[in-house]
């Protein structure tokens, strides 16, 4: 991929909504691995997190489960009650009317018989159901079960049962046994000590899962920030170890995105998804778990619905991923649209562009309305459907469940905790499928990262390095050669020598390598072939931070950062005193300005430096570069933003400065560079001329023709007049 595409690549993902646009990394399995090597020095604390999401989502699993305990208990209390109830007021009716039955059998043999049941069984079961204890006597659970039991079997066989034994108790079979098993568990009471402790349990359950999530919480947020710190650490070593081409051919917004919204994706993820992932595939699982535990049967109901959720997730998700990209394309020309019209504002007005500039403006803001409402439309029935298929298997598990509650199949808390089950499944499927979603566009951010970090680095420095304790300044370039690009030459064969304190301009047309010279002469960039010395020594064998350190620099466009004055001015010379700022300020012509600010030499610029004017700001880093008194001074057009008359008293404060100094000026104003000691003329990356200004004048070349060219201009203005 070119380095232009690349800079084209998005930093990192949208992250609102479910389908947002995804950023594919075209190496997803390598850079995935190389990311899991940064975690892997916090190895156990990865352990202690999944070891706590584990227990964490086991304990909010399990709640339901342990709270159908308490439901099935209540359950069986009522249903023991309900049956005493009925059975006791079935015994005493049934007994007063045997009694009545009784008194109306004559006393003698033979009308007795008349009275009697023919059979003898049913004579046995009234004998029988009259010697049973009064359910309302009886305080043993057992006893009672079974005193409930017999009278149910006796009463099919006795004469009266037909009329009034059953009519009070209404129950099938499978209720029937349900009821004498909670009448030998709970005696017909609610078992409150019993829901207590299950309360109890759940309540330990629950704080002990938010003291888990807690402190899983806490041991991956540091995780995350460690590793980001490790990634930010590596990335920033490996700028500071960059050579000066890669930041010419990438823009630094790319790069600045990279280093801190790239990584901000990767930490959050980390933080967050990666905790998320864990628990939702756990709480997954876990349910299909524990509604087998209930009902394999209605588990199939549920699971029968798993499809649906993955086509609905699946279809959504392609559809409103390129409504989200197209709405982030539009959102970023709208963006630049924006900044480029409020940045030329005066421009703008000047050249009457108002009309233009609303309506394009308008046109984006359109299209960006179209892409977003509907990329959040589509995105926003994900979950209505998801409710839909939801509802599909409640309606399911609500009728074959209450079914099986009249039936006695399961308990009403196994129906309740079943419901709970699949009603929550659909959530943690929705978040598996979005973070899978959000994992793919850190990856992508992950790979941008690792694109720097693999990045050429500068050519290390000579083993056999070299020290030059007291440079005098003398240059040599020796069959230099240097392109850009490898089709391309730019410097061929370059031969100069430089004698100590002597000045050299370097002047010729834009894109002559005029800079480039500067920047092979202090290594910012490499040399193909060739050798470049200062006093003698190869600069290749010189220690790039000991080279820098004899080289002073003013440069066309200022540099200063967010500080005092004192601060900026002071950067040039580690540890310098107030009096030598001063001092340098004074050189610079800058003391004056800066003492008529509110707060001095302690005036804090902003990062832009906006509150001093452009000329301002080159005086303060002409200050600098005096107060660092280098051994070779490199000015590039130094004083093209100062006005003419402090022009005039630079120059002067210069030419003391760079007395006895190497120094490389480089100018296109040419009346600025008359008095160098030699100057060289350059034209498609070759000297072409050399020589001092009269030389160069009298040659009638190149240079005569440039020097003469900026006063043809003020000739003809001249003769206008």
């Amino acid at each position: 991929m070119s380095a232009q595409n690349k800079n084209q690549r998005p930093a990192g993902g949208n992250r609102d909504g479910f389908a947002m646009p995804v950023e594919k990394a075209r190496d997803f399995k390598g850079t995935l691995i190389r990311l899991i090597k940064y975690l892997k020095p916090h190895k156990m604390n990865l352990i202690i997190v999944l070891i706590f999401a584990v227990v964490s989502t086991t304990f909010t699993i399990a709640a339901p489960k342990v709270t159908s305990k308490a439901m099935n208990k209540l359950q069986d209390g009522y249903m023991a009650r309900a049956m005493l109830q009925q059975m006791t007021l079935a015994q005493s009716k049934a007994v007063e009317q045997i009694n009545q039955y009784l008194e109306q059998i004559p006393k003698s043999e033979a009308q007795k018989s008349q009275y009697l049941p023919a059979a003898p069984e049913t004579t046995m079961a009234i004998e029988e159901f009259m010697r049973l204890p009064m359910l309302s006597t009886v305080t043993d659970a057992g006893q009672k079960a079974d005193i409930c039991q017999k009278i149910l079997s006796l009463s099919e066989k006795m004469p009266m049962s037909g009329n009034n034994g059953q009519q009070g108790v209404q129950w099938t079979q499978e209720q029937v046994n349900g009821a004498l098993r909670a009448i030998r568990e709970t005696n017909g009471e609610y078992d409150f000590h019993y829901i207590g402790v299950i309360a109890l349990i759940l309540l330990s359950m629950y704080l002990l899962s938010a003291s888990f999530s807690l402190i899983m919480g806490l041991v991956m947020s540091g995780v995350a920030q460690k590793t980001v710190r490790d990634l930010r650490r590596a990335i920033d070593n490996k700028l500071a170890r960059l050579p000066l081409k890669y930041f010419d051919i990438h823009p630094h917004g790319d790069i600045l995105s990279r280093v801190t919204n790239d990584i901000d994706t990767i930490a959050t993820t980390l933080q967050q998804s990666l905790t998320q992932i864990i628990t939702s595939v756990i709480t997954i699982l876990g349910y299909i778990i524990m509604m087998l535990t209930i009902s394999p049967l209605l588990t199939l109901i549920i699971l029968a619905t798993l499809p649906l959720y993955i086509f609905v997730t699946a279809f959504v998700a392609k559809k409103s991923q390129k409504y989200f990209a197209t709405q982030q394309k539009e959102l970023g020309e709208l963006s630049g649209h924006v900044e480029e019209m409020y940045t030329g504002h005066k421009i703008v007005k000047a050249f009457g562009q108002e009309k233009e500039s609303i309506e394009k403006f308008e046109a984006i803001n359109n299209r960006l309305n179209s892409a977003g409402w509907k990329a959040q439309f589509v995105s926003g029935i994900m979950f209505p459907l998801m409710n839909f298929i939801s509802n599909l298997g409640y309606v399911a598990i609500s009728i074959v469940g209450g079914i099986w509650i009249t039936k006695n199949i399961l308990g009403l808390g196994d129906i309740l905790a079943f419901i709970q089950y699949s009603r929550s499944l659909a959530m943690p499927i929705v978040q598996t499928a979005n973070i899978a979603n959000i994992i793919q566009s850190t990856i992508a951010c992950a790979e941008r990262v690792f694109e720097v970090l693999d990045e050429q680095e500068e050519i290390s420095d000579s083993s056999a390095v070299q020290v030059i304790k007291f440079p005098k300044g003398e240059v040599s370039f020796e069959h230099v050669c240097f392109r850009y690009q490898e089709d391309l030459p730019l410097i061929e064969d370059m031969n100069l020598d430089v004698k100590p304190g002597h000045t050299i301009a370097i002047v010729g047309p834009t894109g002559a390598g005029k800079t480039t010279l500067v920047n092979l002469l202090m290594r910012f960039y490499e040399i193909n072939a060739g050798k470049i010395r200062i006093d003698g020594v190869d600069i290749k064998d010189i220690k790039r931070s000991e080279l820098r350190k004899m080289f002073g620099m003013v440069l066309q466009d200022a540099w200063l950062f967010n500080g005092t004055i004192k601060d900026n001015i002071a950067y040039g010379k580690e540890g310098a005193a107030m009096e030598e700022v001063v001092r340098a300020a004074k050189a610079a012509h800058a003391d004056h300005f800066i003492r008529t600010l509110p707060e001095g030499y302690h005036t804090i610029l902003d990062e832009e430096a906006t509150n001093i004017s452009q000329g301002q700001k080159q005086l303060l880093t002409i200050a600098r570069a005096i107060l660092a008194d280098p051994a070779i001074m490199i000015l590039d057009e130094a004083t093209s933003s100062v006005d003419t008359r402090t022009e005039v008293l630079i120059q002067r404060a210069m030419a003391s400065l760079m007395k006895d100094r190497t120094s490389f000026v480089i100018a296109h104003r040419l009346s600025t560079i008359r008095d160098a000691e030699l100057i060289l003329v350059m034209n498609k990356g070759s000297i072409i001329e050399w020589g001092n200004h009269k030389e160069l004048i009298i040659q009638g070349g190149f240079y005569a023709d440039l020097y003469n060219s900026q006063f043809t201009g003020a000739n003809l203005d001249t003769e206008a007049v």
